[in-house]
């Protein structure tokens, strides 16, 4: 298998973590891909996105909640609970982290933009989602519990604003959560992720 990625991607960087978690890693090649420049990669994902994860037989998953669940059907079935209001629990806590990185990223280009041409409304917007997902965090800081899909994204998320926005603070007024994060850091798949 194949996966193209990129080490500062939160995206790419949950699907790693999900394929070490689940002893997946060594199986994969992984591909540095910036989909931006490289023309070709639209013939392996014609959204241009990463992460891509390329089969043995040439079926492409793109999409990295898409990648993660087959991983994990081939890995043994240990991150997505398979039925019931667990498995319902464990997809929000991904569905908000993704929904943090969907806020992050776009606010990391804005800032990229000279100053005068930057949207204050946008970035305003979404500091405001990325603030309002941690508080959500904070109060249900009790389902942040074990290692599933769920707990990697919502930790992945919170690393890439600390790759980002170092600034943010996200630990302040939110001590469950900073513990939460702390401890889940300790990780060797975590750990061996952090982008430079």
């Amino acid at each position: 298998m194949k996966l193209y990625q990129s080490p500062a991607s939160p995206y790419a960087r949950k699907v790693v973590i999900c394929a070490n978690e689940l002893g997946l890693l060594p199986k994969i090649e992984l591909r540095l891909t910036s989909p931006q420049t490289e023309e070709a990669y639209g013939k392996v994902n014609p959204i241009h996105r990463i992460p891509a994860l390329e089969l043995d037989d040439g079926l492409v998953l793109f999409d990295s909640r898409v990648i993660c669940e087959y991983l994990d059907s081939i890995g043994g079935n240990k991150l997505f609970p398979a039925s019931g209001l667990a498995r319902f629990r464990v997809l929000k806590l991904q569905a908000l982290a993704d929904g943090l990185c969907d806020a992050a990223v776009p606010r990391r280009q804005e800032t990229l933009r000279a100053p005068e041409r930057q949207s204050k409304e946008f970035l305003a917007s979404r500091e405001r989602m990325i603030r309002q997902i941690c508080d959500a965090w904070e109060s249900t800081a009790d389902q942040l519990a074990g290692v599933n899909i769920g707990t990697i994204a919502t930790a992945v998320a919170l690393g890439y604003l600390d790759f980002r926005f170092p600034g943010d603070e996200w630990r302040q007024g939110r001590p469950k959560l900073a513990k939460w994060h702390e401890e889940f850091a300790r990780r060797p798949s975590y750990q061996s992720t952090i982008p430079a």
